[in-house]
């Protein structure tokens, strides 16, 4: 029948055919001048180019993994081997191309680059953690007993240029370990505070139930956070933490973490708290609210760029239905019902932290001196002052310092075993006081310079690592060696994540969080 007839028309065989044909091409496609893909020469290693694996996991290219001589065919979302991640780049080393992701993608033969000459990029830095840390564990293939007992004179030497703010190179742990704090009462661990009851059942307080006394401690307390404060503003203190049984506030000169005015971070808070800043003209922001809801108005934004966030919103698709009228509308009280569940459901949470900035945080000091709440009325913490602590001195406060216990250990690395010392610190401050100060020392000590930390973050302070926008300020007489107070300048970037993983290899860094 002529009208059954198609030229195009092929027999199932036929097809058959032409797709193990097409197979065949596709396997000599990728051997290419290396040879067929689909034998390998006797004695061939898998490490030669004619045993690269595809993208995809699955056998090597010269395997057969189909009847037929075909091959896996490469999936495009599959994870690439051979990768490297550091620095906001990811590079993969292939025999066959260099692909290199950041800021754009280029394809290199393997004549014009060797895959021996890609080296992994270097960091010189790692980022600035504000969080508060409960524990550092230092790990290195030398030894890092030095860093626990000091002679008595270079004890001496320490602490006095410690409290100078002097550097010299030597001793470098003193002064890394020293911090400042009040009140300071030996038999009481005055850091965690919150959620931190256990530590203070059983203690001795005799202020708990004397009403004279926990004045008393109240205006020495007072007296203390003022001193901070002034420090600040003359930016001869670069930060400090108020450690109360609810909340935790971090106060930073201006200049640091890109903010060019003083700003204070509140975590974690609650409606009730937020409402009494505001009483007091306390004006405040919602950093990590105010990013989320740009990233809802940029994802419910319309094809025209615009988004209708007002309570009658919800209700213009009504409006085009023409069925407005048959819909029973909510009244004023329920959308404020519905907008102070939102606000409540905040408390307690990261997203609750608070940012002061300017000449509003001079209002908060006040209204930290007045608070009523900021001291337990109850508890194993009643009538206890929040905790204050410094890198610097100030009036009140008790030099404290942090304790070092290094062990040496031999570790199995394959069939052989290396000598591993660690060094284990605990105590109150932040990652880059003990750990910059440590990093200095240890170069200086030996030439292997291969250190590896694990850090151990305060939860509620994680969220400290947010950042505002600003100049810079001259923060040279604040205390810190120069070098921390360059890496303090910086924002963070780590938003509400912490710092638990940092890796030093002649002087470049890694690092996860």
């Amino acid at each position: 029948n002529a009208l059954s007839y198609s030229p195009s028309f092929k027999r199932p065989a036929e097809i058959m055919r032409m797709r193990r044909k097409r197979a065949r091409s596709d396997a000599g496609v990728f051997a290419g001048p290396m040879g067929p893909a689909s034998t390998g020469s006797p004695g061939q290693s898998d490490s030669s180019p004619a045993c690269l694996r595809p993208f995809s996991p699955g056998p090597l290219f010269n395997t057969q993994s189909r009847s037929g001589g075909g091959i896996k065919r490469r999936n495009p979302f599959a994870n690439i081997e051979n990768t490297y991640r550091g620095c906001g780049r990811i590079y993969c080393s292939l025999k066959l191309c260099v692909l290199k992701l950041s800021p754009g993608v280029s394809l290199q033969s393997p004549p014009a680059i060797a895959p021996a000459s890609i080296a992994p990029p270097v960091c010189t830095e790692y980022p600035t953690d504000w969080s508060l840390k409960t524990r550092l564990l230092f790990t290195s293939p030398l030894s890092l007993s030095w860093a626990e007992h000091p002679k008595a004179q270079e004890e001496a030497l320490g602490l006095s240029r410690h409290c100078r703010a002097q550097f010299s190179p030597l001793p470098h742990s003193l002064q890394g370990l020293a911090y400042w704090q009040h009140p300071s009462l030996p038999w009481i661990p005055l850091f965690p505070r919150i959620n931190a009851e256990k530590s203070f059942t059983g203690r001795n307080s005799p202020w708990a139930q004397d009403a004279t006394l926990q004045q008393s401690l109240m205006r020495e307390w007072s007296v203390s956070l003022s001193s901070l404060y002034s420090l600040l503003k003359a930016r001869l203190c670069p930060y400090f933490y108020l450690c109360s049984y609810q909340f935790t506030v971090l106060f930073r000169a201006a200049g640091l973490a890109g903010s060019g005015s003083i700003s204070a971070l509140i975590s974690p808070t609650t409606r009730g708290l937020r409402e009494a800043m505001k009483a007091e003209g306390i004006e405040f922001s919602l950093p990590l609210m105010e990013e989320r809801k740009k990233n809802d108005e940029d994802c419910k934004a319309g094809a025209d760029g615009e988004y209708d966030d007002d309570e009658d919103g919800s209700f213009l698709w009504l409006k085009e239905m023409g069925v407005q009228d048959k819909i029973k509308k909510p009244d004023s009280i329920t959308i404020q019902l519905r907008k102070e569940g939102q606000t409540v459901s905040l408390d307690h949470k990261p997203e609750s932290v608070v940012c002061v900035e300017g000449s509003h945080t001079f209002t908060l000091i006040n209204f930290l001196i007045n608070c009523k709440s900021l001291v337990a009325a109850a508890g194993s913490q009643a009538g206890l002052p929040p905790t204050l602590l410094a890198p610097v001195a100030f009036r009140g406060a008790a030099m404290q310092m942090l304790k070092a216990r290094s062990v040496n250990v031999k570790s199995q690395v394959g069939s052989t075993y290396q000598n591993v010392s660690s060094l284990e610190i605990t105590g109150t401050q932040t990652t880059y006081n003990p750990f910059l100060t440590f990093l200095t020392g240890f170069s200086a000590a030996g030439n292997d310079r291969k250190l590896f930390s694990t850090l151990y973050t305060h939860a509620p302070t994680a969220v400290m690592n947010t950042h505002g926008t600003g100049g810079s300020v001259d923060l040279s007489a604040c205390g810190l060696h120069p070098a921390s107070v360059q890496q303090l300048q910086q924002p963070s970037g780590l938003g509400k994540t912490a710092l638990t993983h940092i890796s030093m290899n002649n002087y470049s860094y890694t690092w996860k969080n």
